[in-house]
């Protein structure tokens, strides 16, 4: 009993040090979608680029040898919003401020995945390949960790935090052989975007 009372006591205590970190600079740090309104944990939005004309919101895809879609990607049609994403974090809040870690996954899936199908990146699965974004559960080199929304000039873009290091990397877009706009880690060109509410938005898988 006493190890489990102490185990708890530990936990809460890592618990209230990473809220500590992170809240109070965040306090002000609201996220707006594209209507003004702000981010609701848990909500559904379109993922879009803040530059049109150029691709269009986020979907899914077969790449390489994949039998199922489990690649994210950037539709190459700046039309195409792309698939409704859920954005949410473990906190109990009701609204997303920027740096919270957050889940991403899409809310239609198709039968050959699980439900939620959460992001995550995937270390470079050929020689020379970076990290890609992927669905979870279908590869071994899976990076474990969070996403987070951050400041980027005036807009926001994704980031991916490890959580073996808490090393953060942004999220940017790179065409494979295929002209399939990868998600993937970038170093210098993320991926700027904005987020339009899905809500009311109709599709059909």
């Amino acid at each position: 009993m006493k190890a489990t009372t102490t185990t708890n006591v530990f936990a809460i205590f890592i618990l209230f040090a990473f809220i500590s970190i992170h809240l109070p600079s965040l306090a002000t740090a609201e996220l707006l979608d594209t209507d003004g309104n702000l981010i609701r944990n848990g909500g559904l939005y379109y993922i879009l680029p803040v530059f049109r004309g150029n691709g269009g919101g986020i979907g899914r895809t077969s790449t390489g040898n994949e039998t199922c879609p489990l690649t994210v990607v950037q539709q190459r049609s700046e039309v195409d919003n792309g698939l409704p994403i859920i954005i949410s974090s473990p906190f109990r809040i009701g609204f997303l401020y920027e740096g919270l870690p957050l889940d991403l996954s899409f809310s239609f899936v198709p039968l050959c995945t699980p439900t939620p199908s959460k992001w995550t990146l995937v270390r470079g699965l050929r020689e020379g390949e970076g990290a890609t974004v992927k669905l979870t559960g279908f590869y071994e080199n899976e990076m474990q960790g969070w996403f987070e929304i951050r400041k980027h000039l005036d807009d926001h873009k994704l980031t991916f935090c490890a959580s073996s290091n808490n090393n953060c990397m942004d999220i940017g877009v790179k065409r494979d052989d295929e002209g399939n706009r990868l998600l993937v880690a970038t170093e210098d060109n993320p991926f700027v975007v904005v987020f339009k509410n899905a809500t009311s938005s109709s599709y059909s898988a």
